[in-house]
C-alpha cells in the first residue's frame, strides 16, 4: 500500500475549463491537467515525451494538448496525436503516449490517483463522499487554504479540541474554569474516530446560540487515512454542524487543503451563512499561522514530540502516516479503543 493509491482533489471541476491547462504537483509527481474535446478531464505527466518539456506551459487546441517546445500534440490519457516536424500525414506509433493517471470528478471536485489500476478496488474505488453535500435542508460553504505544515499535522490540528482554547480564543472557545471531556478513541481498520462525552458549552460567541439550553451535545471527530479529517456536531434535535477537510501535499511542508462546511440551523441558516464563514475563514487562518510557526520550529530543531495520554489520536495518525510512507497497510493493526480525558 502507497500514498499514491489514494483520491487527491486537485482542483474544483469549474476551475479546470476547456482549452486549458493547469500544471498541478502532488506528492512527487507533476501533473498536466486539461479537458478532451469531450470534456473528459485528463491528467499526465507533465512531461514531453519528445525533450522533456513541461507539457502544463503549453496550450490546449481543441482538446488536444500542445507542447510549448516543438509542438507534439497529446489527447486523451496522454496518447501522442501529432509531430508538426513530420508533417500533417505522419501517424505516429500506437505506443507513443505520456503517463498518464486515473481522474474522478465528484461532488465539485477533481480527483486524481497516480498509482493507476493496480488499486485494490475495495480499498478505494472511489473518492470520499462528503456527508450531508447538497442534502435538503443544509447548507454548504467550500474554502481552499495552502498550510506550511505536513498532512498528517494538519489532520491532527483538525481533530484536536485543547489548541482551540489558546489558538481561538472568543471566536470558538474561551479560556475560563475547565471543563473536563471525557472520549473514546478508537483505531479502526487504519482510521480514527473520536467519541465525545460530557461537552456542554464553551464554543466562544456562538454558545448561546448554538446551545441555549447548556445540554450535553453529540460530538465525533474522524480521520480517515491517508488526508482526510470529519468533524460532526449535533446541538439538540435539528441543528448539525460538519467540517470536512481534505489535505493534499503538494511539496515538502506544503499542503493545500480543502474544507467543506455543512450545516442546518432550520429557519436560521440564511441568517447564519454570513457568520458561519466568516467564522471559519477566521478559526482557519489562526491554525495556517500556528501552523506555520510549528513547521519552523520542526525544520530547525527536528520533528520531536512529547505526547501525553490526551494525545492518543495523534499518536495513532502519526504511525498511520508513518506506516503509509513506508507502503505498509495500516489496516493489519487490529483495532483499538481506549478512553482518555482531558480539559478544555
Amino acid at each position: 500500500m502507497s500514498l499514491k493509491d489514494f483520491w487527491y482533489i486537485v482542483c474544483e471541476t469549474k476551475d479546470l475549463k476547456a482549452n486549458q491547462v493547469m500544471g498541478i504537483a502532488l506528492l512527487d509527481d507533476w501533473i498536466a491537467l486539461y479537458r478532451t474535446s469531450e470534456g473528459k478531464a485528463t491528467a499526465i505527466k507533465d512531461r514531453c515525451l519528445h525533450r522533456n518539456a513541461r507539457l502544463s506551459k503549453g496550450r490546449v487546441i481543441n482538446g488536444e494538448l500542445v507542447c510549448p517546445y516543438h509542438g507534439w500534440k497529446y489527447g486523451d490519457q496522454g496518447k501522442l496525436l501529432g509531430v508538426p516536424s513530420e508533417g500533417a500525414q505522419h501517424t505516429p506509433r500506437a505506443s507513443l503516449c505520456v503517463p498518464h493517471f486515473d481522474v474522478v470528478e465528484n461532488e465539485g471536485y477533481v480527483y486524481v490517483r497516480l498509482s493507476g489500476e493496480r488499486v485494490e478496488e475495495k480499498l478505494n474505488s472511489q473518492p470520499f463522499s462528503i456527508p450531508y453535500f447538497r442534502q435538503q435542508g443544509f447548507q454548504h460553504i467550500r474554502l481552499k487554504h495552502i498550510f506550511n505544515a505536513e498532512v498528517p499535522n494538519c489532520a491532527e490540528n483538525f481533530i484536536d479540541i485543547p489548541h482551540t482554547t489558546y489558538v481561538h480564543p472568543g471566536v470558538f472557545r474561551y479560556e475560563k474554569q475547565p471543563q473536563k471531556i471525557k472520549a473514546e478513541v478508537e483505531r479502526e481498520n487504519g482510521n480514527v474516530h473520536i467519541r465525545y462525552q460530557n461537552e456542554t458549552s464553551n464554543f466562544g460567541w456562538f454558545s448561546k446560540f448554538l446551545n441555549p439550553s447548556n445540554k450535553e451535545i453529540y460530538h465525533e471527530d474522524h480521520y480517515y487515512f491517508p488526508n482526510i479529517t470529519h468533524v460532526e456536531y449535533q446541538f439538540g434535535h435539528r441543528m448539525k454542524f460538519n467540517i470536512t477537510s481534505q489535505s493534499i501535499p503538494v511539496g515538502p511542508s506544503k499542503t493545500v487543503v480543502y474544507t467543506d462546511l455543512t450545516f442546518d440551523y432550520g429557519i436560521w441558516n440564511w441568517l447564519a451563512r454570513p457568520f458561519v464563514y466568516w467564522a471559519a475563514k477566521k478559526i482557519i487562518s489562526q491554525d495556517v499561522q500556528i501552523m506555520g510557526e510549528q513547521t519552523q520550529v520542526i525544520e530547525k530543531y527536528g520533528e520531536l514530540f512529547n505526547s501525553t495520554r490526551s494525545d492518543l489520536h495523534h499518536i495513532w495518525i502519526e504511525k498511520i502516516y508513518s506506516d503509509l510512507r513506508l507502503n505498509k497497510d495500516p489496516r493489519v493493526v487490529g483495532n483499538q479503543k481506549q478512553n482518555i480525558e482531558f480539559f478544555i
